[in-house]
């Protein structure tokens, strides 16, 4: 099956890309921001299975094009594209509180491009806010292995003045270190972003 991003550019697992000393190495696209991701699930599992809150990973909507029917029993999906997420990541209940939150990951070892956000999660996450819900994004800085906790409002405030005053076009590791929450890595949950909430949020 082929699958296409929104912009039409076709989704690829691997490429063949050229390093800065003109060597060529593979890269895996299929599994890049999948380790984060993959986490937060296992993790999101065991909160269920414990019963301590619920909490899912809200799926992506496929936009189906062109189905091939080998036989009549049989129908298999040949193209389709991933529409547009109208919203995060991750949504559910905890402690009677609702929560909504986005994950991302970050080569970067000091900044996160906020490109890597949509104008719609971060008014999403305004609207959780007002209404009494936690909103919060959750960062991996991949060079040290490094997962912050970071309330939705400095996203909001940092998103307002990179349009309004041209300001900076990223969220710096300082601002994490200095008003986020560095959240345990452990085996089971792997990433107890519950435990950073219940301080901070009750």
């Amino acid at each position: 099956m082929t699958l296409f991003y929104p912009n039409g550019q076709p989704f690829q697992r691997s490429a063949e890309v050229k390093t800065s000393n003109n060597q060529q190495v593979t890269v895996n696209y299929g599994k890049r921001g999948m380790t984060l991701e993959e986490a937060l699930n296992v993790t999101n599992q065991y909160y269920i299975e414990s019963d301590q809150a619920v909490i899912y990973k809200k799926p992506t909507p496929i936009q189906i094009v062109h189905v091939d029917y080998p036989k009549r029993s049989a129908a298999r999906i040949t193209e389709a594209y991933f529409r547009k997420a109208s919203t995060t990541d991750y949504n559910g209940v905890f402690l009677g509180k609702y929560i909504d939150f986005e994950a991302k990951e970050t080569t970067h070892p000091n900044y996160i491009p906020l490109k890597n956000f949509h104008e719609h999660q971060v008014l999403h996450m305004a609207r959780i806010k007002r209404h009494g819900g936690i909103g919060f994004i959750i960062v991996r800085f991949t060079p040290t292995d490094e997962i912050y906790l970071l309330d939705a409002s400095y996203l909001e405030n940092r998103w307002n003045e990179a349009i309004q005053k041209s300001g900076r076009k990223s969220l710096p590791k300082t601002l994490f270190q200095e008003k986020g929450y560095l959240v345990p890595q452990n085996y089971l949950p792997r990433i107890d972003y519950l435990r950073v909430i219940k301080d901070v949020y009750f």
